[in-house]
């Protein structure tokens, strides 16, 4: 099978989350497949708008649905659809950094503050913060500049989903965050700093499954468009994420 295709099984999935009439807003159904199919062969490779295959279609007719199908929320709808099969029995929580190219610097000076680039050690960059399930499948992403500290949108990441345990590493050992784990039901596993004075006890048994997370990371930056930030626009950036993770939840 062409890596760029979806099967016809995670075809089924998803068909009925699209829009389905040709009077809808956001385009015409029939193609609605390739369409999609060639918004993931973008982000799979990371190339510029103009590179796509003519087999897949005209490249400014699929950006501009592209961008009509983000701003209705499409690509929302459909990876928050397939969160609700979700195994929320443990949650693990982490962030990644993902370089901005410079084409991704060009946006205008009144909006530039608000895209999610910051500037870190290793340049100008965006972080992916991200909460995945006991399966390892996304449940909640937060995207920040990359030098936003990991904690700060802990308690983000987790509210509102009813769990057993969370679970991170000790960039997130804060007393604030664990007490907001805990006056939910919820466990913390977190190891302890080395500098607490009371050192905090771990279930080590269960944060071995800690590499959920790593392992969903690892998946997400296969697509090249990810590792990789090309888009000016933070919310253009979060459609091709939230297109990715629907992609893995169909795996």
């Amino acid at each position: 099978m062409d890596r760029r295709m979806l099967s016809d099984t995670q075809w089924a999935r998803i068909a009925d989350l699209l829009p389905g009439k040709p009077t809808d807003k956001g385009g015409r159904a029939a193609d609605n497949r390739r369409f999609v199919e060639a918004v993931l062969y973008l982000a799979r490779t990371g190339c510029p708008w103009r590179d796509l295959p003519p087999e897949l279609g005209k490249w400014h007719s699929v950006y501009v649905r592209f961008s009509r199908w983000e701003q209705y929320g499409v690509w929302d709808r459909v990876a928050q659809t397939l969160c609700g099969e979700a195994d929320l029995e443990e949650l693990f929580i982490d962030s990644t950094v993902v370089r901005a190219h410079q084409h991704s610097a060009g946006a205008p000076k009144k909006t530039l503050a608000n895209q999610a680039i910051g500037r870190s050690r290793g340049g100008l960059s965006t972080k992916i913060h991200a909460c995945v399930d006991a399966l390892g499948n996304p449940l909640r992403l937060i995207l920040t500049g990359g030098q936003v500290a990991d904690v700060t949108q802990a308690a983000a990441l987790i509210e509102a989903i009813a769990t057993d345990a969370v679970i991170a590493d000790k960039g997130y050992d804060s007393d604030a965050f664990i007490e907001t784990i805990e006056a939910s039901g919820a466990q913390a596993i977190i190891p302890p700093r080395r500098n607490r004075t009371s050192q905090r006890h771990v279930d080590w048994h269960r944060y071995k499954a800690r590499n959920l997370v790593e392992r969903f990371f690892n998946r997400l930056k296969q697509f090249r468009r990810l590792a990789t930030r090309y888009d000016k626009l933070v919310h253009r950036f979060n459609a091709f994420l939230q297109l990715a993770c629907a992609y893995i939840r169909l795996l």
